[in-house]
Order: structure tokens, then sequence, then C-alpha cells
């Protein structure tokens, strides 16, 4: 697996930084070469789940590789086929809106786009309070889109957040896999 590299990209999920770091460093554990892209969001704010120095810091260490954290550096993802598959966790319902609506205003978002020019896996970690709301709609597109996958995802807390689903980080690994075999696995648990 050390040949194959594995774009991991981080929104501003906060909440959900202390479930999606240890996939990251399970997944260079598992050999992949991990390659992280941060969102604007996710690589400039200091929240009360932690400071963003302190992740950058402890995401250089996992992966061994620089931040892409900008649009201008993740544009050559695409042309220079940089990834053999990309992870989104978390994925926010901003970053699924602007994704299901074809908008590349974001690290992530130009990291997505220009890596499925390639016709390669992009794999999607849902976290957001909307999931069953506003968002639905786009969750819904992204589920019937070429080369987009899902972690699989259920709702976090049903009687206090009705509307919010979660993906379970534990699972990318596995999606990961399938993933990379063109195949989807059960992307809504119960």
């Amino acid at each position: 697996m050390s040949q194959i590299r594995v774009g991991f990209a981080m929104c501003g999920s906060f909440c959900t930084f202390h479930k999606a770091i240890p996939e990251m460093e399970r997944l260079t554990e598992l050999g992949y070469n991990v390659i992280p892209i941060l969102s604007h969001t996710a690589y400039t704010t200091d929240t009360r789940f932690g400071s963003a120095a302190d992740f950058i810091e402890r995401i250089k260490k996992i992966t061994g590789n620089e931040i892409i954290h900008t649009v201008f550096s993740a544009e050559p993802i695409g042309p220079k086929k940089l990834l053999d598959a990309l992870v989104i966790a978390p994925a926010t319902g901003n970053t699924i809106a602007k994704l299901a609506n074809g908008i590349t205003d974001t690290s992530v978002t130009l990291a997505c786009k220009a890596h499925l020019r390639n016709a390669r896996p992009v794999l999607i970690a849902v976290s957001t309070n909307d999931a069953l709301g506003a968002a639905a709609k786009n969750i819904g597109l992204l589920l019937n889109a070429k080369n987009i996958y899902f972690v699989p995802m259920r709702q976090d807390d049903p009687e206090n957040k009705p509307n919010s689903i979660v993906a379970d980080f534990s699972k990318i690994p596995e999606a990961l896999e399938s993933a990379l075999k063109g195949e989807q696995i059960q992307p809504i648990l119960m």
C-alpha cells in the first residue's frame, strides 16, 4: 500500500477532529501515503476543540507531508495525478453543498474537482447538523454521483439534534478499501 497516495481533506467540523485525526493516523499505519488537505477554516481557526497550530503540527507529524491548504496548492492534484483516492473527513454541509453544485472555491473543493477529473474515488465522511434538513438534497445528489463514495453514516443525537448525521469515522479504512475497488459499502446505518 505504500504506493497508494490518499488525500485526507478536513473541513471545519471541529467537534469531529478527535475522530478524524486518529483515522488519518490509522491509514498511515496501514501503509498509505497520506497527503493532508485542510480548508482555510480548518487551517486557521482556533476553537474550544483545539488550536489550529496544534492540529497542523499533529497532522504533519502523523503524515510526514506538508499540508495543502490553499486553492493554488490544491490545483496540481488533477493535472499531476497526485492522488489515488481522496477522503474528506469531516465533510461539512457547506462543503457537501459546494461539491453537489460544482463550486470549487476552497482548497478542499478544488482538490476534489481536480482529483475527480482523473476518474478516481472520493470518499466522503459526512458531519453536519443539517443532513436531514436542507443538506439532504446535496447528500442525495452525491450519493448518485460517479466516483463519489460515502463512509457509513447515522444520526448522532436523534433526540437533541434530529437533523444531524455523522459518519462512523472508524469505517474510513474499510470504506476506502472498497472505494478503491469501485464499491460502496452500506452508506446509511441504523
